[in-house]
C-alpha cells in the first residue's frame, strides 16, 4: 500500500512555478543548475541518508531513466492472509483514466517500462506543464490528492492499532493518514479528510456515514489503488456490520477500479465448523469445506477472478508456545477459581466474558477483593476504552477484564494469562481470545472456567480444532479453597449491597429531574431505598460496615506463602508440578526441622538469660539481708 502511494506521489509530484530563466522563483539560474545535477550524490555528499531527505530523495528518476527505490511497505503480519491476483499496471502505463494513481503494490513484481513510451508521456508532460502555465500566470496549483489506500477494521482499537503502525513505516515517506471510527468527533475527523490523506483507515460504520454525507476526498473512490479487509470473517458475518455489505457494494459496482488490490487477513479463514446433524440430516444441506468457505468469502467482499491464498495456520490453530488449560466447576465456583488464579499468579491477565453484564459485575466484586481491574467494553466511551487500554498495556501486574471487542487482533506486549471465565461461542472467537497470548514466540496459558451451560460449546470447540488429546486440567491446592471461599462470600454480599444503593440513587436521581421538569412535587412513596424507608436503610448500612470490617481483616492476612507464588505457571509450554504441602515433601521437613533447631537455640538462650537474672537477684538480696543495721 506505500509502496503504491509512493509511485503515485512521484508520477504526480507539482512541478514548482518557474521563472523567466527556466529556474524556480526566489532562485537563480546557477543555483537551479545546480540543484538538478543529481539528487542522489547531492544528498550524499551532505551527509544525509535517503530515508532523511524523504520522498523527493528517494523517488526521483535519474539520468538512465530509471527510478530510485522506495522503502520497502511493511504489512501487518496476519495468519492467513487472502490476495487477489490481479496484477496492477505499472505506473507509466498508457491509460486514458489518469486519476486512477500509478504503481502497483509491493506485492507484485515491476514491470520493465519501455523508453519509447517514457519519452513521449515525458514529451505529453511538458506541454500539460506549459499550458497550464500560461493559464495561470506563470504558477502551477498543487494537484488534489486522490485517496489510494483504504485499510476496514472491525473494531476502533484495533483501527488506532493499525494506524499506529502504518504511521510508523511511513514515518520519512510524507504520506498522510487519517482514522475514522465511531464514539469521537465526526467535525474532527472531517477535517482530517480535508488535508486529503492518501491513506484511512475505518470501520464500515464511520465510514459510511461520511461517504453518505459526500465528503470530497471520499466521493471518488474510483481512483482506490488498495483495498484491506482485516478480519474478514467477522465482517462478512450475517447479521453484523450493514454497512459493510453497502460499502463493497459500491466498490465492486459504480466505484470499481481494476487496477485495486484487495487484500484479505485473518487467522481463522480456513476454519470451518462442523455443521449440526439436524443440519446435516436435511435435502439440501451441503457439507463447507475450506475451498467452498473462501469461495462464499471472496463473493462477498467482490474479489473478481482467482485470488492468491498464503495459508499460515497450523492444524490445532493455536501456536505452539500456547498452555491450554481448563476448570470444570459450577457456574458459582467461577468466581473462586478467578480470585485464586488472580492471586496466586500475579502478572498481567487478560479475562474475557461473553456479556457487559458479567463485565460490570466482575468489576465491582474485583474492586471489593482490592483487585483494582480495568475494563472494555462496547459501552464505554472511546476515550476511555483507548485510555484503560494504554494503561494495561503499561503495568507489569494488571487484569483487564472485557469482551470480545477486545478478541480480535490487538497486539497487547506481555500479555501472560488469558482467562475464559465463559466459554466462547464458537471456536473463532477461541481462537482469537487465546491469541493474545504467547505472541512473537513466547509463552504464555489459557484457562477455560467450564461450567454446566459451557459443555456444549466446549465440546463445540474441541471437536472443531481437531485436538488430538484432551485438554489437561490446571492444577488448584484446594486446601486454600476455604479461605478463598469466605474472602468471595464476603465480598459478594458487599458488592450486592453496593450496587443496590448505586441503583437506588440512579432512580432517584432520576425521578427529582423528571419532577422537576415537568413542575411536580414528590411523595415519599416514589422514591427507591434511602428516602422510602430510613430505618431499613440505616440497618443495612450497619451490616455492610461490618462486613467490609470483617472483609479487611482477611485481606489483612496473606492468603498463599510467597514461595508459593509464581510470575506465570508455564514452562516451555508444559504444565508444573504440584507443590507438595507443608510437612509432606523432604524439602519441607528439612526446613520445618531447621526452624525446629532455631526455636530450640533461642529457647536455650533465653532460659540461660533468665537464669543468670535471677542469681543476680538472690545475690543481691542476700546482701541487704547481711548488712548492719
Amino acid at each position: 500500500m506505500i509502496h503504491a502511494v509512493l509511485q503515485w506521489q512521484v508520477k504526480k509530484k507539482p512541478i514548482p512555478a518557474l521563472s523567466n530563466t527556466g529556474a524556480p522563483l526566489g532562485k537563480t539560474s546557477n543555483e537551479a543548475e545546480v540543484e538538478t545535477r543529481s539528487p542522489g550524490r547531492a544528498g550524499t555528499e551532505s551527509g544525509a541518508l535517503p530515508a532523511e531527505i524523504g520522498i523527493e530523495g528517494e523517488a526521483l528518476p535519474s539520468e538512465g531513466g530509471a527510478k530510485a527505490r522506495a522503502p520497502p511497505s511493511q504489512a501487518r503480519a496476519k495468519i492467513g492472509a487472502t490476495v487477489s491476483n490481479q496484477v496492477l499496471p505499472s505506473c507509466d502505463d498508457d491509460d486514458d483514466d489518469d486519476d486512477a494513481g500509478e504503481g502497483p503494490s509491493s506485492l507484485i513484481r515491476e514491470t520493465p517500462i519501455p523508453k519509447q513510451d517514457e519519452n513521449k508521456e515525458d514529451e505529453l508532460d511538458e506541454e500539460q506543464t506549459r499550458k497550464l502555465k500560461q493559464e495561470l500566470g506563470g504558477r502551477i496549483a498543487h494537484p488534489r490528492r486522490p485517496l489510494l489506500g483504504l485499510v476496514l477494521t472491525p473494531t476502533r482499537e484495533l483501527a488506532v492499532q493499525v494506524k499506529q503502525h502504518i504511521d510508523a513505516v511511513a514515518k520519512f515517506t510524507g504520506i498522510k493518514t487519517a482514522i475514522l471510527v465511531g464514539g469521537m468527533s465526526t467535525q474532527k475527523q472531517q477535517r482530517m479528510l480535508n488535508r486529503q490523506p492518501e491513506i484511512v483507515i475505518a470501520t464500515p460504520g464511520r465510514l459510511w456515514e461520511l461517504v453518505k454525507e459526500k465528503h470530497p476526498h471520499l466521493s471518488n473512490l474510483r481512483q482506490l489503488r488498495c483495498l484491506v479487509v482485516d478480519e474478514a470473517d467477522r465482517m462478512v458475518e450475517k447479521g453484523h456490520f450493514a454497512e459493510l455489505s453497502k460499502l463493497l457494494e459500491m466498490l465492486s459496482d459504480s466505484q470499481y477500479n481494476p487496477k485495486r488490490q484487495t487484500l484479505v487477513f485473518s487467522a481463522t479463514l480456513t476454519l470451518v465448523h462442523q455443521a449440526p446433524a439436524r443440519i446435516l440430516h436435511k435435502k439440501h444441506a451441503k457439507k463447507i469445506d475450506k475451498t467452498a468457505k473462501l469461495d462464499l468469502l471472496m463473493q462477498k467482499i467482490g474479489m473478481r477472478g482467482k485470488p492468491k491464498v498464503i495459508d499460515l495456520t497450523r492444524k490445532e490453530a493455536t501456536v505452539e508456545t500456547l498452555t491450554e488449560t481448563k476448570i470444570h466447576c459450577e457456574t458459582d465456583e467461577k468466581d473462586l477459581y478467578l480470585y485464586y488464579f488472580l492471586m496466586q499468579y500475579p502478572g498481567r491477565t487478560l479475562v474475557f466474558a461473553n456479556s457487559i453484564s458479567c463485565i460490570k459485575r466482575l468489576s465491582g466484586l474485583l474492586k471489593v477483593l482490592d483487585i483494582m481491574p480495568l475494563t472494555l467494553h462496547a459501552c464505554m466511551h472511546q476515550k476511555q476504552r483507548l485510555r484503560n487500554l494504554e494503561q494495561f498495556a503499561h503495568l507489569e501486574d494488571c487484569v483487564l477484564l472485557a469482551t470480545d471487542v477486545a478478541a480480535r487482533g490487538l497486539d497487547i506486549p506481555k500479555v501472560q494469562h488469558v482467562i475464559h471465565y465463559q466459554v466462547p461461542r464458537t471456536s473463532e472467537i477461541y481462537v482469537h481470545r487465546s491469541g493474545r497470548t504467547a505472541r512473537a514466540a513466547s509463552e504464555g496459558l489459557s484457562l477455560m472456567l467450564v461450567g454446566p451451560e459451557d459443555v456444549i460449546n466446549f465440546k463445540k470447540i474441541y471437536r472443531t480444532l481437531k485436538k488430538d488429546e484432551d485438554i489437561p486440567l490446571f492444577p488448584v491446592q484446594t486446601k486454600y479453597m476455604d479461605a478463598v471461599k469466605e474472602r468471595i462470600r464476603l465480598a459478594r454480599q458487599i458488592e450486592k449491597a453496593e450496587y443496590r444503593n448505586f441503583q437506588a440513587c440512579l432512580h432517584n436521581s432520576w425521578i427529582e429531574q423528571a419532577a422537576a421538569a415537568l413542575e411536580i412535587e414528590l411523595e415519599e412513596e416514589m422514591y427507591k431505598g434511602g428516602k422510602a424507608d430510613q430505618q431499613e436503610e440505616r440497618r443495612r448500612q450497619k451490616q455492610t460496615k461490618v462486613l467490609k470490617k470483617e472483609l479487611r481483616h482477611l485481606l489483612s492476612q496473606p492468603l498463599f506463602k510467597d514461595d508459593l507464588k509464581t510470575k506465570y505457571p508455564t514452562q516451555s509450554g508444559k504444565l508444573p508440578k504440584l507443590v507438595s504441602a507443608p510437612g509432606n515433601g523432604p524439602r519441607q521437613v528439612q526446613k520445618t526441622t531447621l526452624v525446629l533447631k532455631v526455636s530450640s537455640v533461642a529457647r536455650d538462650c533465653l532460659l540461660s538469660v533468665t537464669s543468670d537474672r535471677e542469681r543476680r537477684r538472690q545475690k543481691k538480696t542476700a546482701l541487704v539481708c547481711e548488712a548492719p543495721e
